[in-house]
């Protein structure tokens, strides 16, 4: 005997597609404006930092006439040989490199291990020692003082005394003791004492591994505020040999000191032409001053943002 299979009818195929609930009016509207905002925003950002590369590349007539507003008018990389020819601008930036990178290593561990032991419970006077901190941030002992203390340390005139004075940032040491407090659980540390681990084992085989975005946070910061830093090479430095690039730059920005005779291979057509590119050689220096931020900040741009909201959090 066969048996007839009966089949059950097919459903329909189902909707898949999700119905979005339409905004409101007024929420639109606040869209289409905050966009023309931002969009505006982002132009007064993007539009002078375009206008002066095309500025460093452009005809120094073109430049002063008005002719380039924005892309390159008779390109030329004129401006950047000249740059690059001038022995002052190559000596300060690999000075501002040795300081940045001084600054960094040093500004970064000496806040990160003061930011731990802030953050540790167990530290005696740990609010006393917080207190002393952030009445630096609202007093100071001034310029003068600040100078005579450099001075008797003997740092006039040495690289250390454009990295030891800013060294430490009080306020990023706040965050990296909040980062701390928020990140690290102290059952961590009591599992690590069942272990055995003292707390410099702790501190650099449990602590500094689970603290990659502070650490970048701290690295960026201190290597940008080192390398724009100009004024502690004004006060400190009389050698110009130890002249960071940003002091450099403004001598040549702000005094008009760039000398054409000054340049490795100076002959009269060479001078006079350097001193036609004058306001050109001003916007090449810009740029060259702006790259190593540029190139380093895509890098630790994750671990930076991460850091930086944790650590604004309050502890």
């Amino acid at each position: 005997m066969t048996a007839s299979a009966t089949t059950a009818p097919e459903a329909p195929p189902r909707d898949t597609t999700s119905r979005r609930i339409k905004d409101p009016r007024s929420d639109r509207v606040l869209n289409v404006v905050l966009i023309i905002v931002l969009a505006l925003f982002t132009l007064t950002i993007i539009y002078p930092f375009v206008y002066i590369v095309s500025a460093s590349l452009s005809d120094p007539a073109a430049v002063s006439s008005g002719e380039m507003w924005l892309w390159p008018v008779g390109f030329g990389f004129d401006a950047y040989e000249a740059v690059l020819d001038y022995p002052a601008i190559t000596r300060g930036f690999l000075n501002s490199l040795l300081y940045s990178g001084s600054a960094m290593l040093i500004g970064t561990a000496v806040t990160v291990m003061g930011g731990y032991a802030l953050s540790r419970s167990d530290l005696v006077g740990r609010n006393v020692f917080t207190f002393v901190f952030v009445l630096t941030m609202m007093f100071s002992g001034g310029m003068i003082p600040t100078y005579l203390v450099v001075q008797q340390l003997g740092m006039l005139n040495t690289i250390w005394a454009m990295i030891l004075p800013g060294a430490v940032s009080v306020w990023q040491l706040i965050v990296t003791r909040t980062f701390f407090q928020t990140t690290i659980p102290h059952e961590l540390l009591e599992c690590s004492r069942i272990d055995g681990a003292s707390d410099m084992r702790f501190f650099a085989q449990i602590v500094l591994p689970l603290s990659k975005p502070i650490l970048a946070v701290n690295l960026l910061l201190y290597g940008v505020a080192t390398w724009n830093a100009y004024f502690n090479g004004l006060i400190y430095l009389t050698d110009e040999s130890l002249y960071p690039l940003q002091l450099v730059m403004r001598n040549i920005l702000l005094e008009n000191t760039f000398d054409p005779s000054k340049m490795a291979n100076a002959d009269p057509e060479r001078i006079a032409e350097m001193q036609k590119l004058a306001d050109k050689l001003k916007y090449a220096l810009i740029i060259i001053a702006s790259i190593p931020p540029l190139i380093a900040y895509p890098f630790v741009q994750k671990h930076f943002v991460k850091g930086m909201m944790i650590g604004s959090l309050k502890g």
